[in-house]
């Protein structure tokens, strides 16, 4: 499946939206919320760059080999905790960042089979800078030492499949270093210099938090069947947590004006709408603060998607895959997904 937001209904959401948003005032109230989303992400972007670039100096070029463990064991240990310091950065951003640059979110963010899905010819080189390439692309050789069994079983029968492996020679290290590494560096100085007010759009971004939301849903679903993102690390609760933090971030910029808007006959006023969104997020953030670790739980081996068992539902995965559910589901009329359609149809603010 290729990397897409979830955005229900949007379509018909911004077809349906008023004109109370309109004018000069609005142009105004959407200028300084670019300029604050600007100065909101800045620091992230910032770090996911630096941490790009610390990931390229750590990675091994070594003459007459490709890695070791053991004579490479700190450049792997420093190339982990740059990817990990990237990750969680991009995560945080890329609610507001993916609708407004959605091809640099695929080149960074696309998953191996997202990638597969849309080339014709595979990518049989995995280190270079071409075809599958981003964060998820140097996990894949960094982790394959480590990678789950499951996740190996998963993506074997993909059209274009290519095992997962560390460089075994020289020249496969250094294209590693100066090819794929390089490529993540530039796409994330691309992301960092265009976030620039001006070039901000700030509709695009609020949509994003309805995806983001909605992706706390997809994740637990993917992990059920080794789909997830970070699946060769095994730190895809990490990402769920940085991406529950970024979103409720991006949306307290636009909290304050949301709450000076009236009730209208039997709509909720913006306060109201405003203390349901964060009400849903807080209990999402409380609920992945009861998961340990940084992996979500894993699934039990009897775990159906479609229709799972009263006794899985009660393993942990099965209590987590059922409470992020419930939380995000866009009927109860508590969820923080339905809050921030109810924003987009009542309030919208530009």
């Amino acid at each position: 499946m290729t990397k897409q937001r979830k955005t229900v209904g949007l379509i018909a959401l911004l077809g349906a939206l008023g004109t109370m948003g309109c004018g000069s005032n609005a142009d105004s109230q959407e200028e300084m919320v670019a300029s604050a989303m600007q100065k909101s992400l800045q620091g992230r972007l910032t770090t996911l760059w630096t941490a790009a670039q610390t990931l390229q100096a750590a990675a091994p070029a070594p003459t007459g080999r490709g890695w070791d463990k053991t004579m490479d064991a700190q450049a792997l240990t420093d190339m982990k905790t740059a990817w990990m310091q990237a990750r969680d950065a991009y995560e945080h951003v890329e609610g507001a960042t993916a609708p407004v640059y959605p091809d640099l979110d695929v080149s960074m963010d696309e998953r191996y089979d997202g990638f597969l899905g849309s080339l014709t010819q595979g990518d049989a080189d995995l280190f270079d800078d071409q075809g599958v390439t981003g964060m998820h692309a140097i996990e894949r050789i960094l982790y394959a030492d480590v990678t789950p069994p499951a996740v190996v079983t998963f993506e074997m029968p993909l059209p274009g499949y290519v095992a997962a492996a560390w460089p075994a020679t020289a020249a496969q290290a250094t294209e590693f270093k100066t090819k794929l590494c390089a490529r993540l560096v530039t796409d994330a100085k691309s992301l960092l210099d265009g976030w620039t007010p001006a070039k901000i759009d700030v509709s695009s971004a609020f949509q994003g938090l309805i995806g983001l939301v909605n992706e706390q849903q997809e994740k637990v679903n993917k992990a059920s069947t080794n789909e997830e993102e970070s699946r060769y690390s095994q730190r895809t609760m990490a990402d769920l947590r940085a991406n529950l933090d970024g979103t409720t971030a991006i949306y307290e910029l636009f909290s304050a004006w949301l709450e000076t808007k009236p009730s209208m006959g039997t709509t909720p006023s913006g306060a109201d709408v405003d203390a349901s969104i964060n009400a849903g997020l807080a209990g999402l953030k409380t609920l992945y603060d009861g998961v340990t670790g940084d992996a979500i739980p894993s699934p039990p081996v009897t775990w159906s998607a479609e229709a799972p068992s009263a006794a899985d539902l009660q393993t942990p995965f099965g209590m987590l895959y059922s409470r992020i559910h419930a939380a995000v589901n866009p009927q109860p009329s508590t969820s923080p997904e339905t809050a921030l359609r109810h924003l987009f149809m009542r309030f919208t603010p530009f």
